[in-house]
């Protein structure tokens, strides 16, 4: 137990760092992007792509992880991205449950 609370304050420290290292006008335009693809959908297709997030979630990172608490967006983001290498999740799996923690 005492290893994963490590373990996940090291992964939240390198996100953080990651996060501030990052310049402010790339992380606009990744925002920009994801913000403009959102736009032009529905908001039901919103919803049932966040509940497919949440079960993607479920099967992929519920296995070790508890259900995520609310981080910023591009927190969130450095931590999928890592956690998408460690656990072999796709591409299309990352972008649901990224929309699902981030919603």
């Amino acid at each position: 137990m005492r290893t994963k609370i490590i373990w996940l304050a090291s992964v939240l420290a390198l996100a953080s760092l990651v996060c501030t290292a990052m310049p402010a006008s790339k992380a606009a335009d990744s925002n920009s992007n994801n913000n403009s693809a959102l736009l032009n959908q529905n908001s039901e297709d919103i919803a049932v792509m966040r509940v497919e997030g949440e079960r993607r979630f479920k099967s992929n990172c519920g296995r070790c992880h508890a259900a995520p608490h609310k981080f910023p967006p591009r927190m969130m983001a450095t931590i999928v991205r890592h956690m998408r290498v460690r656990a072999t999740i796709t591409d299309e799996d990352r972008r649901l449950i990224l929309l699902y923690m981030t919603q």
